[in-house]
């Protein structure tokens, strides 16, 4: 029995996150429960434990991680200070004459707020906010509808400068050394966030052209699902007033990172205040609301790092049991090799996601299997964009899709849950397309990196 001490423990930690106890009280109350017990047993060395304190300092000390708490803030006052809705209004006056015009505006709206913000949340709830009433006054189709606004909401998880790109990055560079030490190789390279962003930059372009695809192809298929509406002209000087803002601050943050002048966690520095400059310009956000800011940024992240905490304290014991090293010998016995390993790993992943977020996700998979498939030959950096758009997946996978429950929340009570189920159905189907063009052409991730930052 004691063989599978560390695969007990996991599957205890995830029986306690489907009875729905904290992420992160499960993870770390797990972890002590099992360790309590492998001291008394013998199965587990005490002196492993010491470790954690390490491991504690660690993450206050990490440079990365810095970066969360100021995207957060960046992303929280940018949701405040109006621009989205702006930017909306605009947007549908410049489509929303053509066949599906009105998807395509949330589309393109959507890719932006993804590429100033980072979080999905905020995002689905401002689009159900605005757009989703005028789709259904315009007679949309209500799945067609429903399914654009919680699919592009979630683009914020795939184009940088992405919250979980950054968490995945930090995650995945651990997990990377880890590997070259095992195969004993002491001057290991590194992967950072700034590789993550710039392989996630085509495979987020692509998502977006699937979407734009797929609205206007149902448009003019089904003109009935997505008619064409009357707008008021729209000047040249409105579309670059609503445009500019948000694109100003996407080649501060995102153009310092790719052309090297800024580390992720300094371009997150300067776009908070940014965004906080952006605020103050538009008026739209007084003293009592950055009050508010400050208190949900805090929230948000102290929420973050409480689960990476438990998450460090359970992947601890679970290699203190030899779980990565069954995990090993389970893959390399696996049929298909390295891409049949591959292929298991997404496939899991994929299921989680119906029942976990992306944090849990990240923090307690990745760092089990992460080492061993680069130990086997797969290149990290492709290895965090397919996990990351297979993460995505998550944000639109029922029950627990989060993006669903975001909708939910805001969307008239004649829309159905059942109704935005089946219309996400194809966002997921077009999400899974482009993992598979991943796989037949990695250099869709790998291209920009090499270019951007040659080894």
């Amino acid at each position: 029995m004691a063989e599978y001490a560390a695969l007990l423990m996991f599957l205890a930690a995830f029986a306690f996150l489907l009875l729905g106890y904290p992420v992160a009280i499960t993870l770390a109350g797990t972890a002590l429960l099992t360790a309590g017990i492998g001291v008394l047993s013998g199965e587990l060395n005490p002196a492993l434990l010491s470790a954690m304190p390490n491991r504690l300092y660690g993450i206050m000390t990490n440079q990365t991680l810095m970066a969360v708490p100021l995207f957060i803030l960046m992303g929280v006052i940018l949701e405040r200070s109006k621009i989205a809705e702006r930017l909306l209004d605009t947007m549908s006056q410049l489509f929303g004459h053509f066949p599906g015009g009105l998807g395509i505006a949330v589309t393109v709206v959507g890719m932006l707020m993804a590429a100033s913000t980072g979080i999905v949340g905020a995002t689905v709830v401002t689009m159900g906010l605005m757009a989703l009433p005028s789709m259904l006054k315009a007679n949309y189709d209500t799945r067609l509808a429903t399914g654009t606004i919680c699919a592009t909401g979630t683009l914020g998880q795939i184009i940088p400068p992405s919250i979980a790109l950054v968490l995945l990055g930090d995650v995945l560079g651990n997990a990377y050394q880890q590997a070259q030490l095992n195969l004993g190789i002491f001057n290991p390279q590194t992967v950072s966030v700034g590789d993550l962003f710039a392989g996630a930059l085509v495979p987020g372009l692509c998502l977006v052209l699937f979407y734009l695809i797929y609205i206007i192809g149902t448009a003019l298929m089904s003109p009935h699902r997505a008619p064409p509406v009357e707008t008021n002209a729209v000047t040249l000087r409105e579309v670059v007033h609503s445009i500019l803002p948000p694109l100003v601050l996407i080649l501060s943050v995102l153009g310092s990172i790719l052309t090297g002048i800024a580390t992720p966690t300094e371009a997150a520095g300067v776009g908070a205040l940014g965004a906080f400059l952006l605020a103050l310009i538009s008026r739209t956000v007084n003293g009592a609301e950055f009050m508010d800011i400050g208190r949900a940024t805090t929230r948000t992240t102290a929420m973050v790092f409480f689960i990476l905490i438990g998450a460090s304290l359970f992947s601890l014991v679970f290699r203190g049991l030899g779980g990565d090293e069954q995990v090993q010998a389970l893959f390399t016995n696996m049929p298909g090799g390295v891409m049949g390993a591959t292929a298991i790993v997404m496939l899991v992943i994929f299921l989680l996601g119906f029942i976990l977020d992306f944090i849990e996700i990240t923090f307690v998979v990745v760092p089990i299997v992460g080492p061993i498939l680069m130990a086997m030959g797969v290149d990290p950096i492709w290895l965090g964009i397919m996990i990351a758009v297979n993460l995505q997946t998550s944000f639109l996978t029922p029950p627990f899709g989060f993006a669903l429950f975001y909708l939910r929340g805001v969307a008239p009570l004649a829309i159905s849950t059942w109704d935005i189920y089946r219309g996400v159905v194809p966002f997921i189907g077009m999400q899974i397309l482009l993992l598979v063009l991943l796989s037949w052409q990695p250099s869709l991730v790998t291209w920009l990196p090499s270019v951007l930052f040659p080894k």
